[in-house]
């Protein structure tokens, strides 16, 4: 499933614009910097798009952690390059800048918003310049001006690439996937897109729902006409309910659980 799953979202323009930086940034001119950003909103598809990448060009991809320090930091790539960490960091950014430096693997650091605090920019800086391997930071929509204020990272970008919202052709992509089985017309795959607010998790996520209500339904296509009223869901949270309607929650789940006794 894994592998038909990133086989499928190989044309999603997300996955195409990350894969197409790599590209550039492994292959750039002797003499350009090997550092680029790959950021937008949550949602947009970025972590997908970076695990098709590591596996088309054989990358490192770490994701930063909440708690982690450098020393973290350097373990966890050192993990994925199949190295057991040494007992200081010192030593592990050896170990790691030597093993990147030999095999050129592209390093892809996720959630790197993480990274603007204490030194560890300055430790990706670090890695980059001792390997001259390409390095991609992947982060939130705010991360290259937070980037500003680290000058000898900031200007060792190649490029800064925004991900874009979801599209038609994302929703014709992942519709096999999420929704298969069913024919949605066009006019509700607008709508559909529409409500998700570019978001690709969204898409996946109503896309998925449009499945389960058309099983329910018993419908095998499906358009505006069908679908009605019905909401998507939008990622706003629900408004709270009334004292009052709690109440009669309560009251509705007591008496099934009666009427079972």
């Amino acid at each position: 499933m894994t592998e038909t799953l990133y086989e499928s979202v190989a044309p999603l323009r997300n996955v195409a614009a990350l894969m197409t930086l790599v590209d550039r940034v492994q292959h750039r001119a002797f003499g350009l910097p090997g550092m680029a950003t790959f950021y937008g909103p949550s949602g947009f598809g970025k972590s997908t798009a970076a695990t098709y990448a590591t596996n088309a060009f054989g990358a490192c991809h770490v994701e930063v952690q909440p708690l982690w320090r450098s020393k973290q930091l350097l373990a966890g790539i050192a993990f994925e390059i199949g190295l057991r960490p040494a007992r200081t960091a010192a030593d592990i950014f050896e170990q790691v800048a030597r093993e990147l430096s030999v095999h050129q693997r592209p390093l892809l650091i996720d959630e790197a918003d993480r990274l603007i605090r204490d030194d560890m920019v300055e430790v990706v800086r670090g890695l980059y310049e001792a390997s001259a391997v390409p390095v991609i930071l992947i982060g939130e929509e705010e991360l290259p001006t937070k980037l500003m204020k680290w000058e000898r990272v900031h200007g060792r970008m190649l490029d800064w690439v925004a991900a874009q919202p979801a599209e038609m052709s994302d929703v014709n992509q992942l519709a096999p996937i999420y929704a298969a089985g069913v024919e949605i017309r066009d006019e509700l795959k607008l709508r559909l897109l529409d409500q998700s607010s570019g978001s690709i998790r969204r898409v996946s996520t109503n896309l998925s729902h449009l499945k389960e209500t058309a099983l329910a339904q018993g419908w095998t296509r499906v358009g505006l006409a069908e679908w009605g009223a019905r909401p998507f869901f939008r990622g706003e949270a629900p408004p709270p309910r009334r004292e009052h309607s709690v109440e009669r929650s309560r009251q509705q789940a007591a008496a099934r659980t009666a009427r079972r006794a």
